[in-house]
């Protein structure tokens, strides 16, 4: 009876430590896509009309969104969650920071979109395409889709919702789902911070 209870302690503890390893090994709540071939190279005028890029922002953790000004609620959202992680990181919220690349280049001048961000943080950074053709290729090089959807005299736009994120070396690292709460995106980019030494 003492042996069969031996083994069988062995064997829950062995379990346990199966569930732990398995849990350690989701690092992140977001997707993590370390080594992706995609999301590289993004070089775009800001709204101030100055070329801006990934490298630009090293040393901090940088959160890449497509969307558009007229979005009703997926964008706002998204950017009203930014705001949110920003503050939860505390003294660190400066090395966090947001990037959004419009998909309407009809009505997203620089002008209203350097207002638009404005509402939610000032440090938020505006890409905007120079053309279709500049949209068509950034947009290729996410695997981002957009499309216009007309809705009677005006339209609309349909696109991608997630987030992607770079850590503070400029890696692509994370692919946050739109669903996924503040405070499971912060937790995220907090460990991106802690990775790099940046307290």
């Amino acid at each position: 009876m003492r042996l069969l209870q031996w083994i069988g302690m062995v064997w829950c503890l062995a379990a346990l430590g199966g569930l732990l390893a398995g849990c350690d090994q989701r690092r992140f709540f977001s997707q993590e896509v370390t080594g992706a071939g995609f999301g590289e190279g993004l070089t775009l005028p800001d709204s101030e009309g100055m070329l801006r890029s990934l490298s630009d922002f090293r040393g901090e953790v940088v959160a890449v969104y497509f969307g558009f000004i007229h979005c009703p609620d997926v964008c706002p959202t998204a950017l009203s969650r930014a705001v949110t992680v920003k503050q939860m990181l505390g003294s660190r919220g400066g090395k966090f920071r947001v990037v959004f690349v419009t998909v309407d280049l009809e009505r997203d001048r620089p002008e209203v979109v350097r207002a638009y961000l404005a509402n939610f943080d000032p440090e938020f950074v505006g890409l905007i395409p120079p053309d279709e053709k500049a949209l068509e290729e950034v947009a290729k090089g996410y695997r981002v889709f957009y499309r216009k959807v007309p809705t009677g005299a005006s339209y609309t736009m349909d696109h991608t919702a997630t987030t992607f994120v770079y850590d503070p070396s400029g890696r692509l690292r994370l692919v946050v789902p739109h669903s996924l709460p503040a405070e499971q995106f912060a937790a995220d980019v907090t460990r991106l911070l802690d990775e790099a030494g940046i307290f």
